[in-house]
């Protein structure tokens, strides 16, 4: 529905044809510019020049013709022949700037000798343009000006009129002292034929100051029509902002597209707008739009097409254009978002600010007044803004992160985006390369794997795909002969509204750095192989995946002295994909077991942390009531798992990875551990107790599996403190499922319970914290680390960490793919631990400035 802001009608005029001048760069728009023509400049979401046209078409003027130089492309496209606007529409395209007289001179061969309208595309008014015709028939003009008041006449042509609107003077553009009249030229002319004559053909000639005042020099009657209108000449940012607020405020009669739902505040079709946000006119939302609960937009906010605005953020005298999406706790101010751009959460952008199309600005960035950020640009989580950004991102994010490629779906992770990855994975590989595809149970997974496997097999790569299974599943498949890869998708753990693309290797597990770096550098280039038609690969469903995986990991972990030991355990599969696989695995173990949540849940995909602990609280209660030997909670992909003890209390996951290597270390009683340097030290007291060496390992998700496959045969175990259990014997992957069979026959055959065995080992005090770096300072804090530290030991395995002459120990490391830093300090005691924990955290922070 489409309805006006103030009332309308329709004006009948004398036919005549109207040249609109949209040949324009708006180079002082830029970067909103910088790949736009400034014409489509969207105005209360809809272009500048479409305004222009519907003034056109009100008063009359349906035979256009439309002369068109920078990107002339996108204004054709856009527009067409002018069919749906109820008009037609002729193009004359400029090889090089004519300027204002020598464009129309171009159009002359459709303006058939007849008196016609001339009238800039880039301008918003509503002059009436029907008494302008009137005016200049009666006057007898040859040329009739539409002139403007305005109190800055600076940046415009000036024009001084007698008291019947002959005009006596021009001035383009003078200086204060030059000012004579208030009174500018706008723009818009009317003019008989014979003043095209005036005009040499291929030949740069201007209207103001060529043709006009030779006209005037030779006593023609050129005529001013002072216009009582709006009028504003988009030529600045300030001056696109207050068109849009002028545009709210009803001081301009144009169309709106939308419904006034209150007075000022207009909701375009399908927005959905949450009762809860807060919304203080006037202000638009385009189509499809949404508004989340707690977002407040202010006063002159416009929200283009299918944008989104997530709960808490602001937004006042803003203007965002389609497709925008404005994280949770942003806040922006009289600033203009280009299309397809993220800002991403507790961003701040302040007045005067501009950001072009396609860029990521990361969370918390902070963008000073007037900063330009030209378009495709990134600016990392963090970063403070004072510069525009024209050549270069700051802090381009690399492509994979410590959970393969993330973001939020369908926002930085689209089927788009799954295309392009899955191109450049398969041209990694040889074609009629096999790779597995398979997902969680979540819809977004399930989507963005469609668009996986069509880039796969349109690469000439065969798929298996494994549908829905547990992460360990789709590694121990990828893992058999002949298989070159995989692709793995998940909800991310913890955020339910953003998905992983993992990449998988042919051993099953994630891509080394150098093979990410592969995929990374096709990806940028977009040098994607492409297949020929015949060689457009399969894509099958393999039968029996759960048996054979169930079938091989009985034969090789050792759950022996279970059936006998009669153990009772409770079992939460979260909703996730281990109910898939306990079902048969059980049955062949001979264990008493209970399972709870044991489904596909599709509305709750991954674990928030209210969530995990609401469940691991019930699973407490069911496992102390239920008297059973222990319980475990798998996470929804069944990778990691946490643990509760016989009298339902939660065993952490430091403790647990205590209390799993003391059973392993127990049974063993020789070889090597392989444990991130993150873990506590008390671990080697544990692993030592029983003739096992501790293999220390950096913290990648990678590096516990390059010990367990760099040939070291000796390593029985490993683990990563947050949950996930690699057993060498079967996989050297984390793997939920299979980490309980072990522990299932570990308890059995040890006949302690945990509780015991975890009161048994030492208690660690080992703290953590989170320091945020801006990427750009991150190599001065780790030079004024090794500074800080003198001549104490240092241990570089993975980032620095300081060894203490008590036996304490600080780690700094910093992120990979996020601007901050992370500390680790461990003590003899409690204080101790935190006093390390201070301390380096302050080096960290003064090393930032």
């Amino acid at each position: 529905m489409t309805t006006s802001n103030s009332e309308s009608h329709p004006v009948h005029t004398p036919s005549m044809k109207a040249v609109l001048m949209a040949g324009g760069e708006g180079t002082r728009l830029r970067p909103m510019t910088a790949n736009q023509p400034k014409p489509l400049l969207p105005v209360v979401n809809k272009p500048i020049m479409e305004h222009v046209l519907l003034l056109l078409r009100k008063h009359g003027f349906t035979e256009t013709v439309v002369t068109v130089q920078f990107l002339a492309t996108l204004i054709r496209n856009y527009f067409g022949d002018g069919e749906e606007l109820g008009m037609k529409l002729d193009y004359v395209a400029e090889e090089v700037p004519l300027g204002t007289a020598g464009s129309v001179k171009n159009a002359e061969e459709y303006l058939r000798g007849e008196p016609f309208l001339v009238i800039s595309g880039d301008a918003l008014t509503d002059i009436d343009l029907t008494d302008m015709v009137r005016f200049h028939k009666e006057s007898g003009a040859k040329v009739t000006i539409a002139l403007k008041r305005v109190p800055n006449p600076l940046e415009f042509g000036i024009i001084i009129v007698d008291e019947q609107g002959r005009i006596q003077r021009f001035l383009e553009k003078p200086t204060w002292g030059q000012v004579f009249s208030d009174t500018v030229n706008t723009g818009i002319y009317i003019m008989e034929p014979e003043v095209l004559e005036r005009v040499a053909a291929g030949e740069v000639v201007d209207w103001s100051g060529d043709v006009f005042p030779e006209l005037l020099e030779e006593g023609e009657p050129l005529y001013g029509y002072i216009a009582d209108g709006y009028w504003e000449d988009v030529g600045t940012h300030e001056s696109y902002l207050s068109a849009q607020a002028d545009v709210l405020s009803g001081k301009v009669d144009v169309e709106i597209d939308g419904f006034e739902v209150s007075p000022g505040v207009w909701i375009g079709e399908g927005a959905q707008v949450d009762p809860n946000a807060v919304l203080k006119g006037p202000l638009y939302v385009g189509d499809y739009a949404k508004v989340e609960a707690g977002a407040e937009l202010r006063e002159f906010t416009v929200v283009g097409s299918n944008a989104v605005v997530r709960a808490d953020a602001f937004c006042h005298r803003t203007v965002l254009h389609d497709n925008v999406f404005v994280g949770r706790g942003a806040n922006l101010r009289g600033a203009v978002i280009g299309k397809n751009t993220d800002i991403m959460a507790a961003v701040r952008v302040e007045e005067g600010a501009v950001v072009g199309e396609d860029c990521v600005i990361e969370p918390e960035a902070y963008v000073h007044n007037d900063v330009k950020v030209y378009p495709f640009k990134t600016i990392e989580a963090g970063a403070v803004v004072n510069d525009n950004v024209i050549w270069e991102s700051r802090g381009q994010r690399s492509l994979f992160g410590p959970r393969g490629v993330s973001g939020l779906t369908n926002v930085e992770i689209t089927p788009e985006l799954a295309v392009r990855l899955a191109n450049a994975f398969a041209t990694t590989l040889k074609k009629g390369a096999i790779v597995t595809t398979s997902r969680d149970v979540s819809r977004a997974a399930r989507t963005l794997k469609r668009a996986v496997i069509s880039a796969l097999t349109s690469a000439a790569i065969d798929v298996r795909d494994l549908e829905v299974v547990p992460l360990p599943v789709a590694r121990f498949h990828t893992a058999q002969s002949g298989v070159s890869g995989g692709v793995a998708l998940r909800t991310t753990p913890g955020d339910p509204e953003s998905v992983d693309i993992l990449f998988l290797d042919d051993r099953g597990a994630d891509l080394s750095p150098g093979a990410q770096r592969k995929l990374d550098r096709v990806f940028s280039r977009a040098e994607y192989r492409r297949a020929f038609p015949g060689e457009i690969a399969e894509l099958t469903q393999p039968s029996r995946v759960v048996e054979r995986y169930t079938g091989e990991l009985l034969a090789s972990v050792d759950a022996s002295g279970v059936a006998e030991a009669e153990l009772k355990v409770v079992i939460d599969c979260a909703g996730g994909t281990s109910s898939l696989i306990l079902p048969s695995l059980l049955g062949r173990i001979g264990v008493d077991v209970l399972t709870v949540n044991n489904r596909l849940d599709e509305v709750s995909p991954t674990d928030t942390v209210a969530k995990k602990m609401r469940d691991l609280e019930r699973l407490g209660e069911l496992v102390s009531s239920s008297r059973a030997d222990f319980g475990v909670r798998f996470d929804p992909v069944a990778e990691r798992l946490a643990i509760v003890d016989e009298n339902g209390e939660l065993v952490d996951d430091d403790r647990a990875l205590l209390v799993v290597l003391d059973l392993v270390a127990a049974e063993r009683g020789g070889g090597r551990v392989a444990l991130p340097v993150t873990t506590t030290r008390v671990a080697e007291t544990v692993a030592r107790s029983h003739g096992v060496a501790v293999h220390w390992t950096a913290t990648a998700t990678d590096e516990l599996t390059k010990a367990v496959q760099g040939g070291a045969e000796d390593v029985v175990f490993a683990a990563d403190g947050r949950g996930g259990f690699v057993l060498p014997e079967f996989s050297p992957t984390s793997d939920g499922i299979a980490a309980f069979v072990r522990l299932l026959g570990l308890v059995a055959r040890t006949r302690r319970s945990l509780s015991q065995i975890d009161r048994a080992i030492p208690r660690a005090h080992l703290l953590r914290r989170s320091v945020p770096t801006p990427w750009a300072v991150k190599g001065s804090v780790m030079r004024a680390v090794v500074e800080a530290a003198g001549d104490r030991e240092l241990d570089t395995t993975d980032g620095v960490r300081v060894l203490e002459a008590n036996g304490g120990w600080a780690l700094v490391l910093p992120d990979t793919s996020e601007a901050v830093t992370h500390l680790w300090a461990e003590g003899p005691d409690s204080d101790t631990a935190q006093r390390l924990l201070d301390e380096w955290a302050a080096v960290v922070e003064r090393a930032e400035g």
